[in-house]
């Protein structure tokens, strides 16, 4: 019963990465018939050939540990609260980026893209939008496409909702988080959001700019950022490995003299 479970999950992932079996099992120096057997749960793998195919289906650290209690075998990553001692120092480090980007707008967010820290700059773009629309702790998918959120002020909605529901669909897909799930089914209910079968296929592209930026009405004029997404390189740890660090910075001189003037008013 354990083998069939854990040869469940792999087939799954396979499936979903549009791998074909051969080509796996050539990949991490099986043959094709004993990566068959596994999968069909005749033969037991060991932990380092589970860890093996997840590496090159790029399973994350999560579903990873799930394999292994499936497979018999204990989990081999921790995961540990971004609040607890062990990672003081990672907070730190990440809220000292964040801080030092200010007076441009700089969030921390985890695999449902709820944040987990910010800066001063990102806390002034969502101030007067309601808990209950950005949800708690704010959700980036929720307060950008809500319509009561930053959607109704967001100048190039189509375009910006493109690259956020690409990214949500995807995220839905590569976590099969049951909360991530049920949230873009509700998004999907709301004004202005394509069919949910469409994410998918969304393409942002935008006119003639060599990134596309988020034009957001901000006190009373036109805001145009560009924002990039990082990573940690080899983490460890689950909490680690499932946050990303978005940045965001003016597209132009106009919004780097509006940011920073507003930086000084505390106020839009």
């Amino acid at each position: 019963m354990t083998h069939a479970a854990v040869g469940l999950l792999i087939r799954r992932r396979r499936s979903l990465g549009r791998r074909s079996q051969m080509d796996l099992a050539h990949e991490i120096g099986v043959s094709p018939r004993h990566l068959s057997f596994v999968e069909l749960g005749k033969s037991k793998p060991s932990a380092d050939l589970l860890l093996a195919i997840a590496r090159h289906l790029d399973v994350p650290l999560r579903e990873r540990n799930d394999w292994l209690l499936a497979a018999g075998y204990a989990p081999r990553y921790p995961e540990t609260s971004l609040t607890e001692p062990e990672l003081a120092r990672v907070r730190r480090s990440l809220q000292a980026l964040l801080d030092a980007h200010d007076p441009f707008p700089a969030a921390v967010i985890d695999r449902t893209w709820s944040v987990q820290l910010s800066n001063r700059a990102a806390r002034r773009l969502v101030s007067g939008i309601a808990a209950e629309v950005r949800g708690v702790p704010t959700n980036i998918f929720r307060t950008a496409l809500h319509p009561a959120g930053l959607a109704h002020r967001t100048r190039n909605f189509p375009q910006w909702s493109a690259y956020l529901l690409w990214h949500l669909d995807r995220a839905v897909t590569r976590n099969q988080d049951p909360a991530l799930t049920a949230l873009a089914a509700e998004i999907a209910t709301w004004q202005g959001i394509p069919e949910r079968r469409a994410w998918g296929h969304l393409s942002a592209e935008e006119g003639d700019d060599p990134v596309v930026p988020w034009r957001l009405e901000a006190g009373g004029q036109e805001l145009s950022l560009i924002t990039t997404m990082s990573t940690f390189g080899v983490p460890m740890d689950v909490t680690l490995s499932e946050l990303s660090i978005e940045l965001f910075f003016p597209a132009d001189e106009t919004t780097e003299a509006a940011l920073r003037r507003h930086a000084d008013t505390g106020t839009w």
